[in-house]
């Protein structure tokens, strides 16, 4: 079983560590962007560019993407889709999503979406910190020496 690390990569502030540890395990990465973001090639590392749709990159994963895969992601749709193709799904903050969180975390997105169009505004995300960066390198970490220990890559 092959099993590939893919990045839903326009917006991703951790593609350099998902590529370290990914060399680290000899696992492929594949990047999805839109054309509007230039991501450079290398070693275990193929790019795919999409039109600039909103959904593009969402939708061109979502049928790419094979039992096990691990994928890389802040959006709540695709993590869900990810989920029922019996993959895992992290955010670039170290957040993981499973069967336990992810009905919870669409129905919050629906509620702020719905309050937004309502004339309620939010700050928006927090920054994204070091600490942030650490937790997700952890928490992929992590992932990558479970995976091993269960499936041969």
């Amino acid at each position: 079983m092959s099993i590939s690390i893919v990045v839903d990569g326009d917006s991703c502030p951790v593609k350099t560590e998902i590529i370290e540890l990914a060399s680290r395990f000899g696992i492929h990465v594949l990047m999805v962007s839109s054309y509007d973001h230039v991501l450079q090639k290398s070693e275990g590392v193929s790019v795919i560019q999409v039109d600039r749709g909103q959904e593009s990159a969402d939708i061109y994963i979502a049928n790419h993407i094979a039992k096990g895969d691990i994928v890389v992601t802040q959006d709540y749709g695709l993590a869900a889709l990810v989920l029922a193709k019996s993959c895992q799904a992290i955010s670039p903050r170290g957040e993981l999503f499973h069967t336990g969180n992810i009905d919870y975390l669409l129905e919050r997105r629906h509620y702020n979406a719905k309050a937004r169009r309502g004339g309620r505004y939010s700050k928006g995300p927090k920054p994204f910190t070091d600490e942030d960066r650490n937790h997700f390198k952890d928490m992929l970490l992590k992932l990558l020496q479970d995976m091993q220990e269960n499936v041969q890559f």
